[in-house]
């Protein structure tokens, strides 16, 4: 499997992680991609986000409880963009006995998915969990949303030591992507935040900042991405930007 496999991971909530990879899924797929879009938060954001809301459809749970194939639990949700949802019993997971194999189980069921597909985006949940290591366990890329402010400059310092130590022991090198979500270009802080990223991790701040607005509030309610949501918003126009970044690796 040739896809690019892009985690979308912060230990903090709020940050517009499930935004981001809902919008960067669907706009890869408008893009002519084909796209898997993994739900790995039992919170199931990324599914709702997408419409897809039922409690009772099999997902990533039966996948790790059961050892069923991530291709059999597929949905179809948009063109071009397929949806493994987290499933009723993903928190389960947690709970699993079996040392460090139960951090491989999403990198084992992925290793096993033979469809063609060009991307495949993990949307983790809020926190440092046994579901976060197999994010990290299966990704090649990661890509962290962070907010303007400087509690989220010292969140991303502990990620980045997290990621520091997991290269070491899986002798890998991930290529990390940082992303400003609900920014507020005229505030002076978020500005002052934004070049200090560009001076700690040059070549990794993507050139462009997602906006904090309504829509991207709004839209999951509606079970939609922003491009459907307000086609012609500056959302929507930010979001179609920052996938450019993601295919071209546009930086700072």
């Amino acid at each position: 499997m040739t896809a690019r496999l892009i985690s979308v991971i912060n230990q903090k909530g709020g940050v517009g992680k499930t935004t981001t990879a809902v919008n960067l899924a669907h706009g890869l797929a408008l893009s002519g991609y084909r796209v898997l879009a993994i739900d790995l938060d039992p919170q199931a954001h990324l599914a709702s986000s997408l419409g897809v809301t039922r409690e009772d459809i099999a997902g990533l749970d039966a996948v790790f409880l059961k050892g069923i194939p991530l291709k059999s639990v597929q949905l179809k949700v948009r063109d071009n963009l397929k949806l493994v949802s987290a499933g009723g019993h993903l928190n389960e997971v947690e709970n699993l006995e079996g040392g460090k194999s139960r951090g491989l189980l999403l990198k084992r069921a992925l290793d096993q998915y033979d469809e063609a597909v060009d991307f495949i985006i993990i949307d983790s949940p809020p926190s440092s969990g046994l579901l976060v290591i197999n994010a990290l366990f299966a990704a090649e890329e990661i890509l962290i949303p962070m907010t303007g402010d400087y509690l989220a400059m010292q969140g991303l310092s502990h990620l980045m030591s997290t990621l520091t130590n997991f290269e070491e022991a899986l002798q890998k090198t991930y290529k990390q992507w940082i992303v400003l979500s609900r920014f507020h270009e005229r505030r002076k802080l978020a500005q002052e935040v934004r070049e200090k990223l560009i001076e700690y991790f040059p070549g990794s701040v993507l050139k462009t900042s997602i906006s904090e607005a309504a829509a991207l509030a709004e839209s999951p309610g509606f079970g939609q991405s922003v491009f459907e949501y307000k086609e012609n918003s500056k959302s929507a126009d930010e979001y179609a930007s920052l996938v450019k970044d993601v295919i071209k690796g546009r930086t700072f």
